[in-house]
């Protein structure tokens, strides 16, 4: 239980007592902080129900309140709001329950469930790039919250390695390298160990290929046959997507890893290859598909449809098997193998249709049954000063790995102008460039709501100042070192006190907020109000140290208790970071 529950619960019991759903009881932080800490609006709500005056109403509840004794005063103001002020010993002793608790407060979830999060979803045929990065940021976020609270979480890649897109690789490097043994029918191996193109190669490959498929009937025609090929298991083509797969992959951890995220399951499209004909045969037996213009479909309107929402093609006319396909089947897995209860899918917003399509179709087919929790957690898009998708001056897609030397780079100059870390040794000076970086990378992008879009900044990113990574490392930082120099005095936290100033008490009480802060960033899956509460507990803490010199101070009680304050909110900012994926410095 939290502060806020605790007060909720107290005013519910009232609300309940005479005759009111006791969710009408929830008690929140105050907008107007001069006029109480928290306050309660359900008398509103509940009078404009019964049809009563809410200001009478609100006077009802406080003298039906079980208690009085956390209240230093209750107030009703204008049309029916009640405001409430808690005593500073209230205060305290929840202060001093969550200084000791190494959680901060926030409750383990009592009914666990199995979650998986995809995210990432880059495919083999080339380099990661900016378009990759909100999808890792976000859903490592997501993870990371999701695992906190207790669930049990996997974090699936999801690799896209089985579609159209390797048809046209196959049939490109055919065109320019014809000898290869890959191509020849009539060549009964070994293949190769070694990969006839590098990750590099993919990258300048497969956007020819693609060019040349809407241009070149006839080379579309060809990577459509090689799709078909490597889906019927052509020896040769399969050899070659395994190539493909091992320098993409090794391509694609290098990058994920210099970014701070990883994967559980590196599962791909081709993950469910042996799943597909087998499903096909299931659905049709089940009469839930049907032909469409050659194509089988499964039909997922309804008649209540404001829009119309298109069947989910599962074979093209040839055959040929699509990411809807491998979609499907790989919703299968994850319920049957892995028992998922919820899924998450953080795709960019443009997929929407398709996960409606997808979702509509597992439901009817039976493949998800109603246990399980399907969701597309949508994003927007990072885009450039133009308020246009971020790209390179010369037009071309920015890489990831780019963009991150981008940043580290950025961040190690804002370290020589702010003349921080400059007497340290050079590798630690570079490792802590590389979390500054990440940091600046990380809330950016977290500190908008995923569904928004928002212009790369990278001057504003990497600054030590404003609500920027850097900043809240910085303060971080800026709390160990008042430890330290403690330890050094022999001075250590002790016993929590009553708040001494208003900067004191105005940062207990935001450090009480937490277990609601986490679990709204659970519920709305979106992590931007964790990381604006980082923001608020970094400048807060900066505000109640400006006033309160802590380790001058003469009074050993006060002193330890402004300690043991300082080690809390050191504790759950680096919690709250964590849950970012963001790391807090030892020095800078």
């Amino acid at each position: 239980m939290s502060l806020l529950s605790e007060l909720s619960e107290l005013f519910g019991a009232a609300f309940a007592e005479l005759g009111f759903d006791a969710a009408l009881g929830e008690v929140v932080p105050s907008q107007r902080p001069e006029l109480g800490h928290f306050q309660c609006n359900g008398a509103l709500a509940a009078a404009n129900q019964a049809g009563l005056d809410p200001k009478l109403l609100a006077s009802d509840i406080l003298a039906g309140l079980p208690s009085r004794e956390a209240f230093s005063q209750l107030e009703v103001a204008g049309p029916g709001f009640i405001n409430v002020t808690v005593t500073d010993d209230h205060l305290t002793a929840w202060m001093g329950r969550t200084a000791e608790d190494e959680r901060f407060g926030v409750p383990s979830e009592r009914h666990p469930q199995k979650i998986l999060v995809d995210y990432g979803g880059p495919n083999i045929s080339k380099a990661l790039h900016i378009g990759h990065l909100r999808s890792a940021i976000i859903g490592d976020s997501l993870l990371r919250h999701l695992r906190f609270a207790g669930h049990e979480v996997l974090g699936d890649i999801h690799i896209g390695d089985w579609g159209t897109p390797m048809g046209m690789l196959i049939a490109e490097l055919e065109r320019r390298q014809p000898d290869l043994p890959y191509f020849d029918p009539r060549f009964e191996g070994p293949y190769p160990d070694v990969s006839p193109v590098s990750i590099e190669d993919l990258g300048l490959i497969y956007p020819a290929a693609s060019a040349r498929a809407q241009a070149d009937p006839d080379f579309a025609e060809a990577a459509r046959v090689a799709t078909l090929e490597l889906q019927r298991g052509r020896p040769g083509y399969v050899a070659l997507w395994t190539h493909f797969s091992q320098v993409s992959r090794a391509s694609h951890q290098a990058d994920f890893h210099a970014l701070g995220v990883d994967f559980d399951l590196w599962y791909g499209e081709s993950t469910v290859k042996d799943r597909l004909e087998p499903l096909i045969r299931r659905i049709e037996a089940s009469g839930q598909a049907e032909l469409s213009d050659g194509a089988l479909v499964v039909p997922v309107s309804h008649p209540e449809d404001r829009k119309e929402i298109p069947p989910l093609m599962l074979l093209r006319s040839d055959g040929g098997f699509l990411y809807s396909t491998t979609d499907l089947a790989t919703i299968e897995l994850r319920v049957d193998e892995l028992a998922s209860d919820v899924v998450l899918y953080v795709v960019d917003a443009r997929q929407a249709l398709h996960f409606e399509q997808l979702f509509r179709a597992a439901r009817k087919t039976g493949i998800a049954g109603d246990r399980v929790h399907l969701e597309h957690v949508p994003f927007g898009t990072v885009n450039g000063p133009d308020g246009k998708p971020f790209r390179t001056r010369e037009g071309g897609v920015v890489l990831l790995g780019d963009v991150i030397g981008m940043i580290q780079h950025a961040a190690m100059g804002r370290l020589a102008e702010a003349e921080l870390a400059q007497d340290y040794p050079a590798s630690e000076r570079v490792d802590i460039a590389r979390m500054v970086g990440l940091a600046a990378l990380k809330f950016g992008d977290l500190s908008n709501h995923r569904t928004s879009n928002y212009v790369f900044d990278l001057e504003r990113f990497a600054s030590f100042e404003g609500k920027t990574g850097p900043y809240l490392q910085y303060t971080g930082v800026r709390m160990r070192s008042i430890l330290r120099k403690a330890a050094e005095r022999s001075l250590s936290p002790g016993p929590t006190r009553s708040p001494q100033q208003p900067e004191e008490r105005s940062l207990v009480l935001l450090l009480l907020r937490l277990p609601e802060v986490i679990a709204r960033s659970i519920e709305t899956r979106a992590p931007n109000h964790t990381a604006e509460f980082a923001y608020e507990v970094a400048t807060q803490f900066n505000r109640f140290y400006d006033q309160s010199h802590v380790l001058s101070q003469q009074d050993p009680g006060i002193r330890g208790s402004w300690l043991s304050l300082v080690a809390t909110c050191l504790g759950a900012l680096e919690l709250i970071l964590s849950l970012l994926g963001i790391d807090v410095p030892d020095r800078m």
